[in-house]
């Protein structure tokens, strides 16, 4: 969709709300599903760069209306922590915005779980006796939660305080993975292998697991999910200092069509990203 088309859409969508607010909050939960996967399928990454702001306050004004509306706020959480991972360079900008994004993911677990609500700020035991608590039903709310958790770290990856919240992301992503394998195609176990590989295993990191944890999320995704080969690369070949698979993973992106349901942006931003390792990658090994 071009930016002509992605403003002409807010302005009348705008207009409806301002008209008949009852009908679209109804229908708000499908709509910011539609919303995802329009932006998800994006291939131009300046369209959706441009034209994702207006999609977020399109969002913002329905949750306001309907602020405890869960699957709102799950795609609220998931709008804002792809834009603030995906787009922005600014450090104090990208803190704010994924700042929102697990606002809202908070929120959706306030109001599906309030126990596990009450102990996210709480000491990690009391927190991890929450998340052994969550059921099959609530993977979705927890793995935006975590997502949009891990997506806070990065942002704040100088705060220590940020950082010693790690295990309680790793925490509910093990949970998830738990109560169902295959759940996102792989993506939990993505984020697992990113958490593995953050150290060398001489300071206390899980390299060897972090490989097996990208595997299974190739596997899960079927091999269409490039941004698994790039953080794959990124995280666990560099860590280990193994450039042969560094570089075969990377050209494996960029021979690949990024073309997927649902996650075609996710792979033309792989794409470049992988651009950007290959070159880099003549200096690091």
């Amino acid at each position: 969709m071009r930016k002509f088309g992605a403003g002409l859409l807010v302005i009348v969508a705008l207009g409806m709300l301002g008209g008949c607010a009852s009908v679209a909050n109804r229908a708000g939960a499908r709509l910011s599903a539609s919303l995802s996967a329009g932006i998800l399928d994006q291939d131009d990454i300046a369209t959706a760069r441009d034209g994702i702001p207006a999609w977020l306050l399109l969002v913002d004004g329905l949750i306001h209306d309907d602020p405890r509306n869960e699957a709102l706020l799950l795609a609220g959480s998931k709008l804002y922590g792809a834009y603030a991972g995906g787009f922005v360079s600014d450090g104090e900008r990208a803190r704010r915005l994924a700042a929102r994004s697990f606002d809202y993911a908070r929120r959706a677990s306030c109001v599906r779980r309030a126990a596990l609500c009450a102990e996210l700020g709480a000491p990690f035991d009391a927190f991890a006796a929450q998340v052994q608590r969550l059921g099959k039903a609530d993977v979705p709310m927890t793995h935006a939660l975590a997502a949009a958790w891990a997506g806070r770290i990065q942002a704040n990856s100088d705060d220590w305080k940020a950082i010693a919240d790690i295990p309680k992301v790793q925490a509910m992503l093990e949970r998830e993975v738990a109560l169902e394998p295959t759940f996102g195609d792989g993506e939990p176990y993505m984020y697992l292998g990113v958490l593995a590989t953050l150290r060398p295993a001489s300071l206390g990191g899980q390299p060897e697991q972090g490989k097996a944890d990208f595997e299974r999320a190739l596997a899960l995704s079927g091999g269409r999910n490039q941004m698994v080969r790039v953080l794959y690369a990124e995280k666990y070949a560099r860590l280990v200092f193994d450039q042969e698979l560094h570089d075969r993973l990377l050209h494996e992106v960029l021979d690949a069509d990024p073309h997927a349901p649902g996650l075609t942006l996710i792979n033309v931003l792989a794409q470049a990203r992988a651009r950007q390792l290959l070159a880099s990658g003549k200096d690091y090994f």
